[in-house]
């Protein structure tokens, strides 16, 4: 049985209105040392009371500029939180996906998944130079990074979790790892199951953390090929829900228009709750990768689906479960990697 911390946070008491509080109770988790192996139990050397001492101030911080940040754009809170995933993905939960393009690195943010796409990066920028004024050269960037996904979906109307810290950044980046180790939005269900199994995340993980597209939005190019060539053979993916199809081919030509942009869940696209889920089971799932947890034959994604959609409650608390595993993928931790002054750039 989770316990209800959020509360408790004097800090976020401080950020977030008391009706946010009670409707979204946080969930706390032991940090025993995992050993190294990302297994979800916990990593030595992490823990949600890392700054406790040396930047107590950090998570007001964070939530303030996010509460701006999203404010002005909602839809930057799922791109924080994609921004988290794709950095986990590669390399572990690093910061690697922030370096730009130097004599020593390829960037990330070059990469196929990443290209044209991949947003937030000036948020995290603004965050980390407040935080260098406060408490210089102790908050990571990588922790930046998980600790801006955790409270942009606070804000978004999402679950709260105890989130624990102490990863520091990479001084390397994988371009190779980006374009090898994100799954695609055409995915099967397969393949995905075999893209988070590799990061050491299960089928449950995979359909909770998927509920993420509860916020944001896609572009045409990643979700075309269900509306004009699905299989080859010039048709479109025949669950699609036809009013739902003839709404996504006006906004996706079958030529061109390949930036234009249409919500991954049009019934609350700013608002983190399971509508994801109800969409899905009405064959109003926007990507390949979305539609394959309810009509793949592998596995028990469809019972989770369902699960998630009759409960929001059982939704939150595992998506909050997943983040937390998620971002305990192969951190660096102790006297490995660096904290870097400019996220964008090693020492």
């Amino acid at each position: 049985m989770f316990f209800f911390k959020i509360c408790s946070s004097l800090i976020i008491i401080a950020l977030v209105s008391s009706t946010i509080c009670k409707a979204h109770p946080g969930f706390s988790f032991g940090w025993g040392g995992g050993g190294g192996v990302p297994n979800g139990g916990g990593y030595f050397g992490l823990s949600p009371e890392y700054y406790q001492f040396s930047c107590p101030q950090a998570d007001e911080i964070v939530i303030s500029v996010l509460q701006k940040a999203i404010a002005r754009e909602p839809r930057m809170a799922a791109s924080l939180l994609r921004l988290h995933f794709h950095d986990c993905f590669v390399q572990g939960c690093d910061a690697s996906v922030l370096l730009d393009d130097s004599a020593t690195i390829a960037s990330e943010k070059r990469s196929l998944p990443n290209l044209n796409s991949i947003r937030g990066f000036e948020v995290i920028d603004e965050i980390k130079a407040k935080l260098e004024e406060a408490c210089p050269q102790t908050v990571s960037c990588a922790d930046i990074v998980a600790l801006a996904a955790r409270d942009s979906t606070l804000l978004s109307g999402g679950p709260y979790w105890e989130l624990p810290l102490g990863r520091r950044d990479s001084k390397t980046a994988s371009l190779g790892g980006s374009n090898s180790n994100i799954p695609p939005p055409n995915a099967t269900l397969q393949n995905l199951l075999s893209f988070f199994k590799r990061q050491g995340l299960d089928e449950v993980d995979l359909v909770a953390l998927s509920g993420g597209h509860t916020i944001g939005v896609a572009r045409c190019v990643t979700f075309k090929q269900r509306l004009y060539n699905q299989n080859g053979n010039n048709q479109p993916d025949y669950t699609l829900e036809r009013t739902y199809y003839n709404e996504l081919k006006s906004v996706c030509p079958r030529t061109g228009g390949d930036n234009n942009i249409s919500p991954l869940d049009f019934i609350s696209p700013a608002k983190f709750d399971n509508s994801y889920f109800r969409l899905l089971l009405w064959g109003r799932g926007l990507l390949n990768s979305d539609e394959v947890l309810l009509t793949g034959s592998v596995g028990n994604t469809m019972e989770l689906v369902n699960k998630y959609a009759e409960d929001e409650g059982l939704f939150f608390n595992q998506f909050a479960i997943s983040m937390v595993k998620m971002g305990n993928i192969s951190p660096l931790v102790g006297y490995n990697g660096e904290i870097r002054k400019n996220c964008r750039q090693v020492n």
